[in-house]
């Protein structure tokens, strides 16, 4: 288990993201999974307090979207291995009021932790903390906080810097193609990021982005990705939830990045490497804490050295060399000798941001609105 320390986030600086809609619509009844069997513990006392745990997941998409909500779920089967808590969840839950029937509905069954994972559940969130209390909550992405409310996330942007230097190592026509879901802080510093390791490795390469306003539509998702790829991009990354965008690279026959868990399996003649997520030692770290009774209703924002993000293994695919090259940088940022955002950096319209010797502050990660040079799109 990684050793983890809580920092506080920059708060208000999202107020942008906080116009979204839902990411789907639709659902199934609350699912719930029996704790395994586990060996009789010594401490007859935790074992009592794992018992009187009942944690309830609230996921956004369905449980096998082969990307966002199932790298969550490995998380819960996790948590449940480990501590032998037992857990419910349910799937597809649109980002509208309809999260509070659902939470409500999880804390009648006899709930008393809620993770709610997805950005636009945080306000619904934030007020049922406070009707209920003796719940404890843990909200996925936002930044807000009450006294039985914490968020958590990860500096995801680490992965994705080092997959755009795989992107900007593999392709040949310099143009790689982006499919994004919101234009939200989250989404476009991620852009950023990958689009920094693109440019760190070739300078004459483009990343063109193109928003699909959905977290969830396989469909939507693979028609923006064929088109990218009629533009002449020869690599396609992706911030969605689904895989539409490695499954256009798979039939198109060009190179892909995939986002949230290892999508190699997904498209095994396109994909290159993926931004992945390792959400179960958190989720064992954030359900110790309420049975240690030492919850603090704070922000977790960490980043590769952590182990909360990293890449997957990278695919027979790409190129000779690239590991090497890829290696060297992941390694340090592990060390903290390198950072996503140092300077210097540039906007679209060349105008300096971040200049040489300084690093982009938290806050404006957190509300970043605007481009880094090298990507070719709008946020709309």
């Amino acid at each position: 288990m990684f050793k983890k320390s809580f920092k506080l986030l920059v708060a208000g600086t999202l107020s942008l993201a906080m116009l979204l809609t839902g990411c789907s619509t639709g659902g199934t009844a609350v699912q719930a999974t029996d704790a395994p069997k586990t060996e009789e513990k010594s401490d007859n006392n935790q074992t009592t307090a794992n018992a009187d745990i009942k944690a309830g997941f609230i996921y956004s998409a369905p449980v096998a979207d082969g990307g966002f909500v199932q790298s969550h779920d490995k998380g819960r089967l996790y948590l449940e291995e480990q501590l032998g808590v037992q857990t419910v969840y349910k799937e597809s839950v649109p980002e509208t009021q309809e999260v509070e029937k659902v939470a409500r509905d999880m804390i009648d069954q006899g709930c008393n932790v809620i993770f709610a994972v997805s950005f636009g559940y945080m306000d619904y969130i934030e007020k049922l903390s406070k009707e209920f209390p003796e719940v404890t909550f843990f909200h996925c992405s936002g930044y807000k906080t009450t006294e039985n409310m914490a968020n958590y996330f990860g500096r995801v942007e680490d992965a994705r810097y080092i997959t755009g230097m795989v992107a900007g190592l593999q392709t040949e026509t310099n143009q790689i193609g982006y499919v994004a879901a919101m234009p939200i802080p989250e989404v476009i510093r991620g852009i950023n990021a990958f689009t920094l390791g693109v440019k760190a490795v070739n300078p004459d390469a483009v990343v063109k982005v193109s928003w699909t306003n959905t977290w969830y539509d396989p469909a939507k998702e693979k028609e923006a990705g064929s088109a990218l790829i009629d533009q002449g991009c020869d690599v396609l990354a992706q911030h969605q939830n689904a895989a539409g965008a490695q499954q256009a690279a798979e039939e198109k026959g060009v190179w892909s990045i995939g986002y949230h868990q290892d999508m190699s399996g997904i498209a095994p003649n396109a994909n290159l490497v993926s931004a992945i997520w390792n959400w179960g030692p958190y989720y064992v770290e954030a359900v110790q804490s309420v049975i240690d009774g030492t919850f603090t209703p704070s922000a977790y924002w960490e980043g590769i050295d952590a182990g909360i993000v990293d890449i997957s293994p990278l695919t027979a695919n790409a190129k000779e060399g690239i590991a090497e090259i890829i290696e060297a940088r992941r390694a340090e940022m592990k060390a903290g000798t390198f950072n996503t955002f140092q300077g210097p950096i540039k906007d679209q319209a060349g105008n300096e941001r971040v200049p040489e010797g300084s690093v982009l502050s938290d806050e404006d990660q957190l509300s970043n609105d605007w481009f880094v040079e090298g990507v070719v799109g709008d946020i709309n």
